[in-house]
């Protein structure tokens, strides 16, 4: 069966015939028709009714012409790039509040947990001041990297917890993210997805606290590597490998424990990044000052510091609960919070096992109110305040130097 190519197209809503190749017609007619300047369909390019596609030769930005209908501004010379600066500004503080928190706070983390899984100290380290100088002491005598140990695997636990959130989320109604008016039930799947992502990362994040609790000393670097977070978690999941001591608590006994730190932290500093920012947008509205280009994105920034500051300090005694659980069992050596001392003639840093013996998480709250005091829960409490300080004196210094370069880039 034949078919006929027709002769042309004829179409009604554009008032317009379009010849059809032919085997034998002009070349540089039909390139013209069919390649250069294709129909305008409304809808299409971003065009509007009464506007046409600009040509290559057709002048850009010129006033009527078809770059200004169709929104197309030549730049102007001696205009300064305003948009790009507060952008640049965006960007600069967001890199300043990532690396802090996840870099530059790492080792207020490590000597955190270090306190908190050392019942045996006698310093509580509840001040900036004695923390600071026996992480000082530490990183004298161990070297600089000893309080950088264990970056890595965090890093692969936020990897880990975002990828079973995302794949989570895409598989199950349970949304990723709370619209602008939400309802209870998406409230509850929302908070229940924070639990189940916690829960399905805790063997990779018992493994991470290992390597940031341990000492140095016992650090075997020739076996170590950049993965081992992955291979101890998953040793740890499936009950394989090395055998470890029999107080060594299953995992099960911690998805409750986990859970509920999750969701909890979540809760508490969302809204309390909420509340700051409805605080901000409302002085922002009483005062007459001219707005900063830096309140498209600080405001957020400062928020999410003073949510995630207070979560961490409410919920300060169920971390420390939960990473001495976590490493019971584990046969985890880790240095001394008290300093360092003399062993022979050489200075050198005391380490101690951790061998804790809780039945769960009620006995070890109980325990560690008894034996402990209340001040027990909060071992490393000056650690977290250094770690805070830190972020928010760089995150303030960022916002003053930005401002201080775009009103420099606004007058030039």
């Amino acid at each position: 069966m034949a078919f006929r190519r027709p002769d042309s197209f004829d179409d009604p809503l554009y008032g317009a015939s379009y010849p059809v190749r032919s085997t034998g017609g002009p070349a540089e007619l039909q390139h013209h028709h069919w390649v250069t300047t294709p129909p305008d369909i409304p809808g299409s390019r971003n065009l509007h009714h009464g506007e046409r596609t600009p040509h290559r030769d057709d002048p850009l930005g010129e006033h009527g012409g078809p770059g200004a209908a169709a929104g197309w501004e030549a730049p102007q010379p001696g205009v300064p790039p305003g948009e790009q600066l507060n952008r640049f500004a965006g960007f600069g503080i967001g890199l300043v509040s990532l690396f802090t928190e996840n870099v530059l706070a790492h080792p207020c983390i490590v000597f955190r947990r270090q306190c908190q899984v050392n019942y045996h100290a006698r310093c509580y380290h509840l001040t900036p001041f004695s923390a600071v100088a026996v992480m000082y002491s530490i990183t004298k005598a161990q070297g600089v990297k000893s309080l950088w140990k264990g970056m890595s695997s965090t890093f692969i636990v936020h990897g880990v917890t975002l990828g079973a959130e995302g794949v989570m989320s895409e598989f199950t109604p349970l949304p990723r993210e709370l619209p602008h008016r939400w309802s209870w039930k998406q409230l509850a799947g929302h908070l229940l997805l924070k639990g189940l992502t916690a829960v399905v990362a805790l063997p990779f994040y018992c493994a991470s606290l290992i390597e940031t609790v341990q000492s140095e000393i016992v650090r075997d670097d020739a076996s170590s590597g950049l993965l081992d977070c992955v291979r101890e978690g998953l040793t740890r999941l499936l009950g394989v490998g090395a055998p470890h001591s029999h107080r060594l608590l299953p995992l099960s006994s911690l998805l409750l424990p986990t859970a509920l730190h999750a969701i909890l932290r979540y809760a508490i500093a969302a809204s309390v990044q909420r509340a700051a920012l409805w605080f901000h947008q409302r002085g922002r509205k009483q005062r007459a000052d001219p707005s900063d280009p830096l309140d498209a994105y600080f405001p957020e920034l400062a928020a999410a510091w003073a949510g995630s500051l207070v979560a961490d300090v409410l919920l300060f005694p169920l971390e420390t609960a939960l990473h001495r659980l976590s490493l019971q069992g584990t046969r985890t050596i880790i240095d001394a919070t008290d300093g360092v001392v003399a062993l022979g003639n050489v200075g050198s840093p005391l380490v101690l096992p951790v061998n804790s013996q809780y039945d769960g998480f009620s006995e070890c709250l109980h325990a560690i109110r008894r034996k402990e005091g209340t001040a027990g829960f909060y071992r490393g409490f000056g650690a977290l305040a250094t770690q805070y300080a830190l972020h928010g004196a760089l995150l303030a210094a960022a916002r003053t130097l930005l401002r201080l370069l775009l009103l420099e880039g606004g007058g030039s």
